[in-house]
């Protein structure tokens, strides 16, 4: 059973050096990750559960425990196994998180995000919007960099503190767990978090058969939308046009651009959606 108490102690006591660390940190403010990867389980499992409740309030959780919901789920499986699977090695916590993947129906929402632990949403908005399954490959595998790297947790840890988050792993501040779960789409991640996840996205695209510089595709699309209209993709540094230029300079690295298109699971998610 998890000493709850003696951790939170523990950590409360840490909280005051991790204000100084952070406030010495890189300009990114990333700071050092107090939560250890089960707390990263445990928090990410209770912000899962609120964003589903969310979602399914207001009618909007594709429910994947729903029969008629099954294909869709396959479809989107399959996109997102081929990067768990064929991630050459890279990602971390492959075996330690849950890695689930859900649609939420908001077509007028271009963006996906991750939670701690491995849980992952994708808007029907972004879905529709892309043109091949290797975009729609790019940006889960950004999400899951954001995860793996445990990126989402070290900005959360910024954003509430590291005594707040512990907090609600013992069951305590449910109407600040519902915040969380709910600005956790808008969460604006550092340079430093950004850069990683667009190059890791290369990276595990690249012993799939999608071309690895997906994601740039994404942000290709994106840009002609006009500021205003652009995803929380954008919405944050570095610029998009050189994050472009990382990712497309990455796949040539790797030598794994310009792969055959296969955008049979796409089209299919479209059609169902």
């Amino acid at each position: 059973m998890r000493q709850l108490l003696f951790k939170s102690l523990l950590f409360l006591s840490l909280a005051a050096g991790s204000a100084a660390m952070t406030a010495c940190s890189s300009g990114d403010g990333d700071g050092v990750l107090l939560f250890s990867v089960q707390d990263d389980i445990a928090l990410g499992d209770k912000v899962a559960a609120q964003t589903d409740s969310t979602y399914r309030a207001k009618g909007q959780l594709l429910d994947p425990k729903d029969s008629r919901n099954n294909q869709a789920y396959a479809y989107l499986g399959n996109v997102v196994n081929k990067v768990l699977n064929n991630s050459s090695g890279q990602l971390q916590h492959r075996n330690d998180f849950v890695w689930d993947v859900k649609i939420i129906k908001d077509d007028a929402t271009l963006n996906a995000f991750a939670s701690p632990g491995g849980h992952i949403y994708v808007y029907s908005g972004l879905i529709k919007f892309l043109d091949h399954e290797d975009q729609l490959a790019g940006v889960l595998a950004h999400e899951i960099a954001h995860a793996d790297r445990r990126h989402t947790s070290r900005q959360l840890q910024q954003q509430y503190g590291i005594s707040l988050l512990l907090s609600l792993l013992g069951g305590d501040n449910p109407n600040q767990l519902a915040q969380i779960a709910a600005g956790l789409g808008q969460l604006k991640f550092s340079r430093d978090f950004e850069s990683e996840a667009d190059m890791y996205s290369v990276v595990y695209l690249s012993g799939t058969d999608y071309a690895c510089d997906g994601a740039a595709g994404f942000f290709i699309k994106s840009q002609s939308l006009g500021e205003a209209s652009q995803p929380v993709f954008l919405s944050t540094h570095p610029n998009p046009d050189n994050r472009i230029q990382a990712i497309q300079g990455k796949a040539s690295e790797l030598k794994c651009q310009g792969k055959t298109q296969n955008d049979t699971n796409l089209a299919g998610l479209k059609n169902l959606l």
